[in-house]
């Protein structure tokens, strides 16, 4: 297993996720999408960072979206249910995509979304096969951008949007380390805004939107501080540690060693 992804948990992640369930009285067939958010929105602001982003996708009935690094599958669970599109999601994590697909039948939304074990730099997925896709603090943890960034291209239909929330160097100084995408420097391959963009931008991508939400995650943060996070939260699936590790990444944020960037890019017609 790379090292990478004995980071994001070698635990029987399905039954840790089915005893929080329960825990909570949250039953199959009952349970909404949106009462799994505080433990399925795998990124910085969870949930309204989600919608924010998907306000600016122009996703439309009946589409499809591909969600690369689906994670627990709370993204796509969002985007299904609210735009009545159907999302496919990939994950490197066997163990991710399993939870993902139980979570969705749970909420009742296995008919609108589909899961894979698959890797991003290499898409199981022929050419435009999606109306658009997606990414959220994925990119991270991939040092070929331009494979990645090509790959999405290439299976995004002309015209397509492709929504990007990411974390990404600061001008603040070396990142401290445990944070949630990597233990060290080792498997975390942040780039500069700067870099992002001419990467996007050599492989075909029009720019739509670039805003630098760095603010609206420390406000985030400060909040988060002030309550007990709720029964279901990320540090189930990604257990001890998981808070000595968000404390790390947002005194990076506070002090300007990494920001973060919510962009929507468009594949020309």
């Amino acid at each position: 297993m790379p090292d990478d992804q004995k980071h994001y948990g070698v635990r029987e992640l399905r039954g840790v996720i089915e005893r929080g369930l329960a825990e909570t009285g949250l039953s199959a067939g009952q349970a909404n999408w949106r009462e799994l958010a505080a433990l399925d929105q795998f990124h910085v602001r969870g949930l309204a960072a989600t919608e924010e982003l998907a306000a600016g996708m122009n996703i439309g009935k009946d589409e499809k979206v591909l969600d690369v690094g689906s994670g627990l599958g709370g993204p796509s669970r969002y985007l299904a249910a609210t735009y009545a599109c159907h999302v496919t999601g990939v994950d490197l994590s066997e163990q991710f995509v399993d939870v993902a697909q139980h979570l969705a039948a749970f909420v009742g939304l296995d008919a609108a979304v589909d899961y894979k074990v698959a890797n991003a730099l290499a898409l199981p997925f022929a050419d435009r096969s999606f109306n658009h896709a997606w990414t959220q603090h994925v990119a991270m943890n991939i040092a070929d951008r331009a494979t990645l960034y090509g790959e999405i291209y290439r299976v995004t239909k002309p015209d397509g949007r492709f929504g990007i929330y990411d974390v990404v160097l600061g001008d603040g100084g070396g990142i401290i380390y445990p944070v949630p995408w990597a233990p060290s420097a080792e498997t975390s391959h942040l780039v500069t805004p700067e870099a992002m963009a001419d990467i996007l931008s050599s492989v075909g991508f029009e720019k739509v939107s670039w805003t630098d939400t760095t603010a609206q995650g420390l406000a985030w943060f400060d909040k988060a501080r002030q309550a007990p996070p709720p029964r279901l939260n990320l540090g189930l699936a990604m257990g001890e540690g998981f808070a000595a590790m968000t404390a790390n990444l947002a005194r990076n944020l506070r002090e300007g060693r990494v920001r973060l960037l919510q962009a929507v890019m468009r594949r020309p017609g």
